[in-house]
């Protein structure tokens, strides 16, 4: 986990950042860094530790604002914790041709590779992180394109999971980001825009957000947006409104956000309960019943991970007990690589927190390549990858999860599929006495 924040407006955009670090910092606590794009050049500061030592270096610098600038609060990976690994990474040629700077999410399997290559074509490594090979790797494409034609050409060359966005001197009223296999957004503002990995990062600035599709590369500026695929064909995405408020991310009052949401977890009950007394989750799961045939299930896949593989045990009893259908867990690594044949009338059941679990959305996207009769989501995040991919989604309505021990998200996790174990079995007993009625 790492957190993205970045902001092109007609003010001061560092503000608005060390905000949005603050907010993401649970996705990363040994460093951070900020680089702005001012009169062509790229002004960087990074601290290892905590956002709040990234603030104090910040206020030690009064020239240190910009109106355009990305942010990035990390999570080691590659690389140990230090100043030198923090993002933003900086890309510049000898003759200090046209700064460009990176934050990135993800994991680029392939980086050894291409910092082979680029190192041969003379440009230098200061840090042992993947996502510096990203930056040299852009501007190398840079030479020949503009940004987002260099970010797509680079982008295509990357095997591996990514959310970056991009800044440089050169043109530094516009922002580029683009995602494969980690979450990136827009959020819209008034006169502002925005990329964050996370929405909650600029819930107190907005609501409307875009959340973008893998193989998306986007470009904002303070007063537009536009989103293209690989190949820089022009492509729709929808506005969306969150109903999260900026409260969902403050501890209110507790000592710390683990306390805070272990107090929410009888409204998390008392709301995934409401949705199923009025009929919500019947409607969510089966509005459509031509998508998913229960009378013709036989057998249930479920695949999570982590926590969330915890839920899916229990979820094979509870299931098992009201629709008396044989159910099989797996954890979601497992079965993207395992060659065990389809059975025949299975559903499958994908369960995450944040719908973005890798492993979980590769197993899902797996199930649905084998045809199965119907494939459902059991997700806390309706705009996530999983939730989007899926047939049906079951939201879990846990609100945001900002502790790291997992607990109203797995308590809402239980609710849930004690809940479609219920919808399901009431379903499918119908549906077979339908059909043996029938028959008669």
């Amino acid at each position: 986990m790492c957190g993205i924040v970045a902001a092109a407006s007609n003010r001061n955009v560092v503000p608005i950042l060390l905000d949005g670090l603050v907010r993401l910092e649970y996705r990363g606590y040994d460093s951070a860094g900020i680089a702005l794009a001012d009169n062509n050049k790229v002004l960087r500061i990074r601290k290892q530790g905590k956002v709040a030592e990234l603030h104090k270096e910040i206020k030690k610098q009064q020239n240190f604002k910009s109106s355009t600038g990305v942010a990035h609060t990390r999570w080691a990976t590659h690389g140990e914790p230090s100043e030198i690994n923090a993002h933003p990474h900086i890309s510049v040629d000898d003759d200090a041709n046209n700064e460009i700077a990176l934050v990135h999410n993800g994991i680029i399997e392939n980086f050894a590779d291409i910092r082979e290559s680029l190192t041969v074509k003379g440009y230098v490594f200061s840090s042992k992180t993947d996502s510096e090979a990203i930056v040299h790797l852009i501007h190398f494409y840079r030479k020949n394109h503009d940004l987002i034609g260099a970010v797509a050409r680079a982008t295509a060359d990357l095997v591996g999971d990514f959310a970056i966005t991009v800044i440089e001197a050169s043109n530094p009223n516009k922002i580029v980001g683009a995602r494969h296999g980690c979450p990136l957004i827009i959020g819209l503002g008034l006169d502002e825009n925005y990329f964050a990995s996370d929405a909650g990062a600029l819930i107190a600035l907005t609501s409307r957000f875009v959340v973008l599709k893998d193989g998306d590369v986007a470009q904002i500026s303070s007063d537009q947006f536009s989103v293209f695929n690989q190949e820089l064909d022009a492509v729709d995405r929808k506005i969306t409104t969150s109903s999260m408020t900026a409260s969902s991310f403050s501890k209110e009052g507790y000592r710390h956000f683990m306390e805070k949401e272990i107090f929410e977890q009888p409204e998390v009950v008392r709301r995934a309960y409401g949705d199923y007394v009025t009929g919500a989750i019947k409607g969510a799961l089966f509005e459509k019943s031509d998508i998913i045939d229960l009378g013709d299930i036989k057998h249930i896949q479920i695949c999570a991970c982590g926590t969330s593989y915890y839920a899916a045990m229990i979820a094979k009893l509870w299931v098992e007990h009201f629709t008396h259908i044989p159910t099989s867990v797996d954890i979601g690594s497992e079965y993207r690589y395992n060659t065990i044949a389809r059975q025949e009338g299975s559903l499958f059941i994908a369960i995450s927190q944040s719908g973005e679990t890798a492993d979980t959305l590769a197993a899902l996207r797996k199930a649905k390549q084998q045809n199965y009769i119907g494939t459902i989501a059991i997700c806390n995040v309706l705009e996530s990858s999983l939730a989007r991919e899926a047939d049906r989604c079951l939201p879990t309505s846990a609100g945001p999860e900002i502790g790291v021990a997992s607990t109203k998200a797995f308590v809402s996790q239980l609710v849930s599929v004690a809940l479609l174990g219920l919808t399901l079995g009431d379903k499918c007993w119908f549906f077979q006495r339908s059909k043996t009625t029938s028959a008669l």
